[in-house]
């Protein structure tokens, strides 16, 4: 009894002076493995009588179980306490600026990329741009480009409406850029070339809002527009090496 006691405190003391888990496996080697103390303990209880295993086989079998409750706590404050040291040792301070770099100096978003070359393009050729408002009315976006009362697209699950005004009225995010041609050709005699680049939203089901850019040729009564020639040409200009993505 007098012996397993003092094992005990002589493991549990050498688990607590265990500086990393390198020094408490050596611990638990000692103790537990194959020719540990404890283990030569266990290996004991074969050759007693009935009378001693009663007895000390429960002392035996709990220094075993208090050894290994010791040594799983003793490991968990080292992996703790190592995990502490390598937060503290690899922190970065946030309120640092930022090296100067590729990344601190950003890049052109690839969409807004090709629409600014569209938008060249087309300027090239003589065209315009012309912007409206997101918020449109239902003349502009329905009425004036012959979007009858009961069409689809003026349905609620096709647009977003907004709330009326006090005249009663709804306006709508508009669902495509063709009402700033509408503007355009209200508001200027022809001949009117122009490139209508904007957002609109897709269906209501959906938050997301796509990128657009429509063109208009209106020429004199006397004059067609050269819609093929001009498209043709745009879509060249575009596929040309020296106007890909490059910046």
């Amino acid at each position: 009894m007098t012996d397993i006691l003092t094992l005990e405190r002589t493991l549990l003391g050498a688990i607590a002076a265990a500086a990393d888990e390198a020094a408490l496996e050596a611990v638990r080697v000692s103790a537990l493995g194959k020719k540990g103390s404890v283990s030569e303990l266990l290996k004991t209880l074969g050759s007693m009588t009935p009378e001693e295993r009663r007895e000390k086989g429960p002392l035996i079998n709990g220094l075993r179980d208090r050894v290994n409750a010791a040594i799983a706590a003793r490991k968990a404050e080292l992996e703790e306490a190592a995990l502490a040291a390598r937060l503290a040792a690899e922190r970065v301070d946030v309120t640092l600026p930022l090296q100067e770099g590729p990344q601190t100096r950003g890049r052109i978003h690839p969409i807004s990329q090709v629409i600014d070359e569209l938008t060249a393009i087309f300027a090239d050729m003589g065209f315009s741009i012309a912007e409206g408002p997101d918020i449109e009315t239902d003349f502009y976006n329905f009425t004036a480009l012959n979007f009858p009362p009961g069409h689809p697209a003026r349905e609620m699950h096709d647009t977003f409406f907004l709330p009326p005004d006090e005249k009663g009225e709804r306006k709508v995010l508009r669902t495509h850029t063709s009402p700033v041609q509408i503007r355009t050709m209200l508001g200027q005699k022809p001949p009117i070339r122009v490139i209508t680049p904007g957002r609109a939203p897709t269906a209501a089901t959906r938050t997301r809002r796509t990128r657009r850019c429509s063109t208009r040729w209106r020429g004199s009564s006397s004059t067609s527009p050269p819609t093929s020639a001009t498209s043709s040409g745009s879509s060249r200009s575009s596929a040309r090496p020296s106007s890909r993505w490059t910046r």
